[in-house]
C-alpha cells in the first residue's frame, strides 16, 4: 500500500484505542502499589483494607468461571433477544459506574495535589453502629476527605446520562476508563506463577471462543454496555464509518500482569519512600510487550478483516517480556519464586512518585 492510499481515519482511530488502553495500565498499575502510610506507619483512616490477591488455583479456574458465563449471556441473546438485557445491565453499570467513577476522579485528584496536600484536608467520617455506644460495632464506615464530598455529586453525571440513554462514544469510554482503573489498582494476583497461569489459561479461551464459535462476537456486538472502549473511524471524531473497539478484558487480564511487574519493581527497589524514583525495568517491558501484542492484533484485524482474539498476542507477548527481563536482570529465579503476599505490610511510609 502506498503512502497516498493509508487510511488516515482508521490509523488514527487504533491510534487512540491504544492510548486509551496503555494509558489506563500505566495509571492502573500505579493505583496498585502499596498505599501510602501515615508518619506513624498507620494506613490513613480513608484508606480501604488490602484486597485478597488471586492465586494460582483461582487462575485456573477463571477460564472456567468466564466461559459459563459467556455461554449463559449468548444464550440469553439469542434466544431472549437484547433489550431486557442491555436494559437490566445498563442500569446495573451505571449505578456501578458512580462508584467507579467517583473512586477515579478521587485518587486523580489525590495524585495532582500531592500526598502531604491531600492529607491537609478535614477527614469526615460517616459510621452507623449497631448499638448506641461509642465502641458498638460499627455496621457501615466511611471516611472521605473533603474535596471527596465535592466530586461524588460530580461523578454521578457520567451515568445518569448512560441511564438516561443519552450514551455516546465519550459516556462509554469514561465509564470504562473508571471500571479498567478500578479493576486493576484492585485486582491482584500474587506471583509471576499465577499471572503466567492466567494469561495461558486465556490464551485458550480467547482463541477458542473466538476461532471455534460465534459466541465471543456475537455477545461482544450485541451487548450495549459500557465495557469496551471504543474509538471512531474518522479523524474528525464523526460516527460515519463506525468505530473500533478493545473489550475491557484485553485491558484488564494483561493490565495486571503488568501491574505485578511494577509491585516487583517497587519490591526490587527495597520499597522506597515517597519522592523517590526507582527503576521500573520489568514494568516498562510489559508496557512495551503489551503495545506491540496489541499493534499486531489489529495489524492481522486490519488485513485479514476479521476480528482476531487480542490475548493470543497479548499473553505471549507478556510471558515473554517477563521471561527476557529476568534473564537479562539476572533474577528470573528470584522473581519467580516471589510473592506478593504481605508487601503492604512491609512497604514504607509512603507510595513513590511514578517516573
Amino acid at each position: 500500500m502506498s503512502v497516498v492510499d493509508l487510511d488516515y481515519d482508521l490509523l488514527a482511530s487504533y491510534v487512540g484505542l491504544l492510548s486509551l488502553a496503555t494509558t489506563s495500565i500505566y495509571l492502573g498499575a500505579h493505583g496498585s502499589l502499596p498505599p501510602p502510610r501515615n508518619a506513624d506507619g498507620t494506613r490513613s483512616e480513608e484508606e480501604e483494607e488490602m484486597p485478597e490477591r488471586m492465586s494460582s488455583s483461582d487462575a485456573y479456574l477463571f477460564p472456567i468461571i468466564g466461559s459459563v458465563t459467556l455461554v449463559g449471556m449468548y444464550l440469553v441473546v439469542k434466544y431472549l433477544g437484547t433489550a431486557w438485557i442491555n436494559w437490566l445491565l445498563g442500569w446495573y453499570f451505571s449505578l456501578a459506574g458512580v462508584g467507579a467513577v467517583c473512586k477515579s476522579a478521587i485518587s486523580l485528584a489525590r495524585w495532582a495535589l500531592g500526598e502531604a496536600r491531600w492529607k491537609s484536608f478535614d477527614l469526615v467520617e460517616f459510621t452507623i453502629r449497631k448499638g448506641t455506644t461509642s465502641n458498638a460495632p460499627a455496621l457501615v464506615s466511611l471516611a472521605l476527605r473533603t474535596p471527596s464530598l465535592f466530586l461524588l455529586p460530580l461523578a454521578t453525571i457520567p451515568s445518569g446520562l448512560y441511564s438516561l440513554r443519552a450514551r455516546s462514544i465519550l459516556l462509554t469510554d469514561i465509564l470504562a476508563l473508571a471500571f479498567a482503573h478500578n479493576a486493576l489498582s484492585l485486582l491482584k494476583i500474587d506471583s509471576f506463577q499465577t499471572g503466567c497461569i492466567l494469561l495461558t489459561g486465556l490464551f485458550f479461551y480467547d482463541i477458542w471462543w473466538v476461532f471455534g464459535t460465534e459466541v465471543m462476537v456475537k455477545v461482544a456486538t450485541n451487548l450495549d454496555i459500557p465495557i469496551k472502549l471504543m474509538w471512531t473511524k474518522n479523524i474528525w471524531f464523526g460516527g460515519e464509518r463506525g468505530f473500533t473497539m478493545l473489550g475491557l478484558g484485553d485491558v484488564v487480564v494483561p493490565g495486571i500482569f503488568i501491574a505485578l511487574a511494577l509491585r516487583y519493581d517497587y519490591h526490587r527497589a527495597g520499597s522506597p519512600a515517597y519522592g523517590q524514583r526507582f527503576g521500573k525495568p520489568y514494568f516498562y517491558a510489559g508496557l512495551v510487550a503489551y503495545v506491540l501484542g496489541l499493534l499486531t492484533t489489529m495489524s492481522v484485524m486490519h488485513v485479514f478483516g476479521k476480528a482476531q482474539p487480542a490475548l493470543l498476542y497479548l499473553s505471549p507477548a507478556c510471558i515473554a517480556s517477563f521471561g527476557v527481563t529476568g534473564v537479562l536482570k539476572g533474577d528470573l529465579g528470584a522473581a519467580w519464586a516471589w510473592s506478593d503476599e504481605g508487601l503492604s505490610e512491609n512497604d514504607n511510609e509512603e507510595r513513590p512518585k511514578t517516573e
